[in-house]
């Protein structure tokens, strides 16, 4: 290729390059606790779980020594077919045995919606049961609600412990990049959706809300709550969750790993706003390009498109690296040969596709969840 033609493609890509850093650039966490008086109000922590045995302990016992005594924890046993009921009773924490869920509400949103019925803090904490709290992470998390007011959320730092879960960096990027919470822009553009292993939000809010009634048939109740609070007039924030809280999200194989990520995130990027989505869309495209014109370059024998290329691929894995770092424990050969998670992010996208807008209905954790109503809203 003429090296005037080829410079030209190399700007053209580096442009591609620098929309990573205007989509995921900003990512603030929640600082530390200050000590205030009075003393923080009365929380309820609300804990949906269905069949997490394995994992409800973790969370439970985190929560130990945080809680002050006006405090409450709540777990709504979600019709598990395992042991989570008796675990969370040997807790000593309260444990509603969930009601079958009326027409029209899923799972997650019913459990959470009676959670909140029978709480009586003053101020509403969600986690998922398969959350872990750092040493005074709850503080944090409500000083950084108190400090801000309206509906937080936060995304717990995503804890990788096999290499395939190492599959996982490009969903956790374009999840929080989709958002618009973190671009170049901070708080000047507002958050598009939730992010529901935790959420946080008073009590009177949340009624005059109608709280997850408002999203009760949505499979991504999380995007769908943030839109409608939104609209309530409620302010929305989103926060990055290391040093705070933790999670590892599918750990029992590939296949919950796929099953995990394919059952919403088709239908999450049809309600990213259109001019985020192009710029995602172009960056990733980038990606590929500087990979793939490093292997054609590298293959004929071509130095100079060799380091051209060669240097934006770098750029590309340094850049991946810089974002991966702070939003979870990804290696740094993660980074390096980001075309395979990358390709593996496609991949299980069409897979979603298909699952979502043509086959119409979705598995997880034992229930099939008909779309064909909830697909196109």
């Amino acid at each position: 290729m003429h090296i005037e033609l080829l410079s030209v493609y190399f700007m053209v890509h580096a442009l591609f390059w620098v929309l990573g850093f205007i989509v995921l650039f900003r990512i603030p966490f929640c600082r530390g606790s200050v000590p205030r008086s009075p003393p923080r109000p009365p929380i309820s922590i609300i804990i949906p779980a269905r069949n997490e045995e394995g994992v409800l302990p973790n969370l439970l016992r985190s929560l130990q020594g945080q809680l002050m005594p006006q405090d409450e924890v709540i777990v709504v046993n979600d019709h598990s077919e395992d042991g989570t009921g008796a675990v969370a009773e040997r807790s000593g924490v309260k444990v509603l045995a969930s009601l079958p869920a009326p027409a029209g509400w899923l799972g997650k949103s019913w459990a959470c919606y009676q959670g909140a019925r029978a709480a009586s803090g003053e101020v509403l904490v969600f986690l998922d049961a398969d959350t872990t709290l750092d040493r005074d992470g709850l503080q944090r998390i409500v000083d950084a609600y108190l400090a801000r007011g309206g509906v937080l959320s936060v995304q717990p730092y995503h804890r990788t412990v096999r290499p395939y879960e190492e599959l996982s960096a490009f969903f956790n990027l374009v999840m929080m990049a989709a958002t618009g919470a973190f671009t170049v822009l901070g708080d000047r553009i507002k958050p598009m959706g939730l992010f529901g292993p935790a959420v946080v939000m008073s009590r009177q809010d949340y009624v005059n809300s109608g709280g997850h009634e408002i999203v009760k048939g949505e499979v991504l109740e999380d995007v769908a709550l943030g839109s409608a609070l939104r609209k309530k007039g409620l302010a929305v924030h989103c926060l990055a969750g290391r040093g705070t809280i933790s999670f590892r999200m599918y750990p029992h194989g590939l296949r919950d790993l796929i099953n995990g990520w394919s059952k919403g995130f088709a239908l999450g990027a049809a309600r990213t706003p259109p001019l985020l989505l192009v710029m995602i869309v172009v960056w990733i495209a980038g990606g590929i390009a500087a990979a793939g014109g490093t292997v054609d370059a590298l293959a004929a024998g071509q130095n100079t498109e060799a380091a051209l290329w060669g240097g934006m691929y770098a750029l590309y894995a340094a850049q991946v690296y810089w974002m991966l770092r702070r939003i979870g424990n990804f290696r740094v050969w993660t980074a390096l040969l980001y075309p395979v998670p990358l390709f593996f992010f496609i991949a299980v996208f069409a897979y979603s596709y298909v699952r979502i807008f043509v086959s119409r209905s979705v598995r997880w954790k034992g229930r099939r969840i008909d779309l064909r109503y909830r697909a196109d809203r």
